[in-house]
């Protein structure tokens, strides 16, 4: 049987590339006559820019940007012709917030400036259009630190810039400066369809995952609805309510208010990657994530694996770190069954103590059950 395997990252544990491998392990030791084709794959989150190197090669380029807690970290994005392939997960991503510090003090202060700091090197590099991941974030600022490096501030009443972090933007009467952009094209790749505010928003449905408690989620939303009536008055028209404004903390939304194109960060990597053609030559989809839970049924890449290969009547199975979809739910996906690494190892800390052996171990398991 020839089975596709097509993991996103597993959170901070391992990247899609490892998944891959590490599935592949478990999977050869029940199955050794499967045929197995290894595609990694990305949503628009953490992996974005490794996953399409791997697949379209062009250059990497590497500098120092600001991190989610202000202090500089190192980035890469990937120009392939005259095309910038940028991870907003590379300059603000969770993964870079110790969990130690994932607070409500600290969920009011991160940053997403770093991002800009890409755009604003990609820009010079003299690309005609910037692809921007948007997923796996820290940040629940709205995207006003990735405004700010492109030379759009946002100011409180005394002209001030104001300090790094959504609790900030309370403060925010208007925007000074333009983005500096040299016409370059912008597209947001966005992991997720969710708006900017209320109960489905970047503070309702991000907040918690990155620190920030219900008192804390309240204030983000607040302040990040004083922000978006101050993109609003400057880059018209309103772009709260568009799917994907709540991406990333809300870096959708100023990327939408720049005029970006809004594509599925799951649906471009699908097609760059060759994944339909995979599917076609496929007897069995093995794909999976961190967490398989209903914010992966919003378009998250399992689900487009899922519905790719549903189309094509291919059964298609999930290994995830953890899973809370129900069957039901996932059947409706296009997905045949799922598999909790954390259950089959006995609990989370067992799962994290080593991710690679507990997801091939599940892998060799299943493959017992799914290979013909």
């Amino acid at each position: 049987m020839r089975v596709v395997v097509a993991p996103d990252s597993f959170g901070g544990t391992l990247s899609a590339t490892e998944a891959a491998a590490a599935i592949a392990d478990g999977w050869r030791r029940a199955a050794p006559a499967d045929e197995l084709e290894l595609l990694p794959v990305a949503d628009g989150g953490t992996g974005f820019v490794a996953v399409l190197h791997a697949v379209l090669g062009g250059t990497l380029h590497t500098l120092q940007v600001t991190g989610p807690m202000g202090a500089p970290v190192l980035a890469e994005w990937l120009q392939v012709d005259d095309v910038a392939y940028v991870e907003s997960a590379a300059a603000c991503g969770l993964h870079l917030v110790p969990r130690a510090d994932r607070v409500p003090a600290t969920a009011a202060v991160v940053t997403s400036r770093g991002v800009g700091e890409l755009l604003v090197d990609a820009v010079a590099a003299g690309v005609a259009r910037i692809v921007v991941g948007l997923g796996g974030s820290a940040t629940t600022d709205g995207g006003a630190g990735m405004l700010a490096a492109l030379g759009a501030r946002a100011v409180d009443a005394s002209g001030r810039e104001l300090p790094h972090g959504g609790g900030a933007l309370a403060a925010a009467v208007r925007i000074d400066g333009r983005p500096e952009l040299g016409g370059v094209r912008l597209v947001a790749a966005a992991d997720v369809d969710n708006p900017l505010l209320g109960p489905h928003g970047a503070a309702a449905v991000f907040g918690p995952q990155k620190g920030a408690d219900a008192a804390m989620v309240a204030t983000l939303d607040a302040a990040l609805a004083r922000f978006a009536d101050v993109l609003a008055a400057t880059f018209p028209p309103d772009v709260r309510d568009e799917p994907g404004a709540g991406a990333a903390g809300g870096l959708g939304a100023a990327l939408l208010a720049l005029g970006a194109e809004r594509v599925s960060g799951a649906g471009l990597v699908r097609e760059l990657v060759g994944l339909d053609a995979a599917l076609d030559r496929a007897g069995l989809a093995v794909t999976g994530e961190g967490s398989f839970d209903w914010q992966s049924l919003r378009g998250k890449l399992v689900t487009t694996v899922a519905r790719g290969a549903a189309d094509r009547g291919v059964p298609c199975i999930v290994l995830a770190g953890q899973v809370s979809v129900g069957r039901r739910e996932a059947a409706a996906a296009g997905v045949e069954a799922a598999y909790g690494v954390a259950d089959d190892a006995g609990g989370v800390e067992a799962s994290l103590a080593d991710p690679a052996g507990t997801l091939s171990a599940l892998a060799e398991r299943v493959a017992q059950r799914w290979s013909r």
